[in-house]
């Protein structure tokens, strides 16, 4: 069981679906199994925590109405 604590770490037995760590695999561009754990995790603690940035933020009002949008776009 490998659990990472700063420099610890302790083994794991895991059953994973092939195809899944295949998929996995090819999204990160990683090769290893561990790898490609590591990676997929690290992946969705960012994705949490940018999802928490964007919730802490709120939203911001433009002023703008939906022509203003449509013009501005096109403009581009």
């Amino acid at each position: 069981m490998d659990t990472y604590q700063g420099d610890v770490y302790m083994r794991r037995t895991v059953v994973i679906e092939d195809t899944l760590l295949e998929d996995a695999q090819r999204l990160l561009g990683t090769r290893g199994i561990r790898d490609t754990i590591e990676e997929a995790l690290r992946e969705v603690i960012r994705r949490n925590r940018l999802e928490n940035l964007r919730n802490s933020l709120g939203t911001v009002e433009l002023g703008l109405t939906s022509e203003d949008l449509t013009r501005l776009r096109d403009a581009e």
